[in-house]
Order: structure tokens, then sequence, then C-alpha cells
């Protein structure tokens, strides 16, 4: 009988299982949302302004036929539609596929899957967001990984950071950019009726697609979404 070589599950599947397990051991919930969505929930609920530069033409993907509609740029408004049917405190992660309208190379697509984290309670303060982020990228890539925050800008945090993270392979380090998080801006919170003197939460964002490339070592992103059997190796 002839031997029927097995397929295999997809490196973004792969690191996006590891990743639930990670998450939902720290008592997360996993939330997801529309593709399609209004730009009140992508964008005006977190504090983007209407003249930011996120809603060019060059970054978003509007909707012809539907006016005031985009293909979501982040999955954070999934963030925005949870709080606005539960109280806190809760902790969830927002897997998904986004849409930037932007030039294709070895490290961006026009769409690329994102996971975000939203952590929301009383008292919650940037050591349990650093705290939270550590213990992922470890359990992620290993106990010896190094977590690093800049300070940088994002209208929906205040105040924010770029993450970067140092991974040891072969003997050599390097830090390499991940994303963003910070603690959420209070004008978030008033968009969704929070009372901001009794909650405090943080906000985290990853491409899924660079933790995939990270961890297997793949070296152009475009590999993921153009069905290169040579992914089966994973």
């Amino acid at each position: 009988m002839e031997q029927i070589e097995k397929g295999s599950l997809h490196p973004l599947t792969l690191v996006l299982e590891e990743i639930y397990s990670i998450f939902t051991k720290q008592g997360f919930s996993i939330a997801t949302g529309p593709e399609l969505e209004d730009e009140w929930h992508n964008f005006d609920a977190l504090n983007v302004p209407k003249d930011h530069p996120a809603r060019d033409m060059q970054d978003t993907f509007f909707i012809k036929d539907k006016p005031g509609f985009v293909m979501r740029t982040h999955t954070s408004p999934v963030q925005i539609r949870f709080m606005e049917n539960h109280k806190p405190p809760f902790a969830i992660v927002v897997p998904g596929k986004v849409f930037r309208n932007e030039s294709t190379d070895a490290t961006h697509e026009m769409q690329f899957h994102q996971l975000e984290g939203l952590v929301v309670g009383e008292g919650i303060t940037v050591e349990h967001m650093k705290a939270t982020l550590l213990n992922f990228l470890q359990e992620l890539f290993g106990k010896e990984t190094e977590l690093r925050l800049r300070p940088s800008f994002f209208p929906f945090v205040e105040p924010g950071f770029e993450v970067d993270v140092k991974i040891v392979k072969d003997g050599e380090e390097k830090w390499l950019e991940l994303g963003g998080a910070g603690m959420v801006h209070p004008n978030v919170f008033d968009a969704v009726k929070y009372d901001t003197q009794k909650y405090s939460g943080f906000a985290f964002g990853f491409g899924v697609d660079r933790l995939a490339n990270i961890k297997f070592g793949i070296n152009d992103v475009r590999l993921e979404y153009q069905g290169d059997l040579r992914l089966n190796q994973f």
C-alpha cells in the first residue's frame, strides 16, 4: 500500500495554539470580533484623532460601497466591543487577521495576524504589565529571554512603550522589536463609560507572524500566505 505523506499544521496555527495555552493558564479569556469594522470602533473609541495618519488611505482599506467602514487595521476594536458588554475585572487576548494598505516585502504584508491583550481592574499598574509580558515571552521563547520597554507613543495608551525581546540563538544575543504596550488611556475608558477613578488597565499588541518567524527561523513573512509546502517542516 502506498504510503501517504501526512500534512502538518501551519506555523501561525502552531504559534497561536501555544499562545492560547500560555495566556489561558494565566487566567485570560479569548475574544474575537469582525474583520469589517466601523470607524468608531476602529479609530474614534481608541482615541485616534480624525486627522491621525493611521486613517490615511495609504494605511487603511476603506470600503467603497459601505461608507464609514474599514477593514480593521488592528484587533483593538474587539477590545472596545468587549468593554461595551463586560464590566471589570477581566483579562482577554484578541487574536485575528488585520489589514494595512502598504507595500509588501520580507517583513511586511497587506494582511497579517495580530494578537492583542487587555487587562482591566482596580490597582492595575505597569508592573503587572511587565510581569505578564515577560512571563509570556519566556514561555514562548525560553526562560533566558529578556524584555525591554522603551518609551513610545500610541493614541490609546499613556504611558506607551515599544516592547523589545532579547533572543539568544547559537550563542548570539539580539534585541528584536515585537510590538507596543502601555496603560489604557482614560479617553478609551470614557468611550465605554468606565469609571477612570476606579479602574486602570494595560494593553499590548504583537504581530503573530513576527513571533512565528522568530520561533521557527522563517526569514520572509510572505511565505506564510503563499501555501509554500516548505512550511510543512514545522
